[in-house]
């Protein structure tokens, strides 16, 4: 008799734009048909390998040796959050619901969105996300014209403090000593939310009334 084994985790928590992948592990399925539907709607979204809707961001994939289904969303939108099953057509019906959360909330990054800094001086750049659930996973991370940041490849000088609460996180990001390889754009990318991003200049003439003073 097919049964559902507990090893995927039945809940999903996704970026909005981000693609999405919900699982679950059948065993002993044999003859019977396993289907992905939509709880809100009851809309049968694939059974077998086979979909039943017009929207394409959906798909199911299963390699024939495994007992793993997956249902694909490439792009996730606000209005697909909620809960889905993986169903197997046994007498009674067997399910395993998956809850799918779509983060909407997007990261700020104090001051203007171009940024001046004098060669030599300091950039300091802080980065927060506010009104959603903080998790001890939850992070920012920092990107250089979309390259990580990462201190153990940074030079010795730069610094990255992090502060957080239930419903609070931020991201300080000091940089002594700039020099013209810094300048370029910087995302501040939360592991829960929209990233951020901030154009930074470092001049080593005349400057702008916008520019830091570090």
């Amino acid at each position: 008799k097919p049964y559902f084994e507990a090893t995927w985790p039945t809940n999903v928590s996704v970026v909005l734009g981000q693609p999405a992948v919900l699982k679950c592990r059948t065993r002993l399925l044999g003859d019977r048909m396993l289907s992905w539907i939509r709880q809100r709607d009851l809309h049968v979204l694939t059974s077998a390998l086979v979909s039943y809707t017009s929207d394409g961001r959906f798909s199911v994939h299963h390699q024939q040796t495994s007992d793993d289904w997956e249902l694909r969303i490439s792009t996730v939108q606000a209005r697909d959050a909620g809960f889905y099953e993986c169903q197997v057509n046994t007498e009674p019906k067997i399910n395993w619901p998956v809850h799918l959360q779509v983060h909407t909330g997007q990261a700020q990054i104090a001051g203007p969105s171009e940024v001046h800094v004098r060669q030599g001086s300091t950039l300091s750049l802080t980065c927060s996300l506010r009104g959603t659930i903080i998790g001890q996973d939850s992070n920012l991370s920092w990107y250089h014209d979309d390259q990580p940041v990462l201190l153990e490849t940074a030079r010795n000088s730069l610094s990255l403090a992090t502060e957080r609460s239930e419903h609070f996180i931020s991201s300080r990001f000091l940089l002594p000593r700039a020099s013209a390889v810094d300048g370029g754009n910087y995302t501040c990318r939360p592991s829960e939310a929209l990233p951020v991003s901030v154009l930074v200049h470092v001049l080593s003439g005349e400057h702008p009334a916008a520019m830091q003073h570090g």
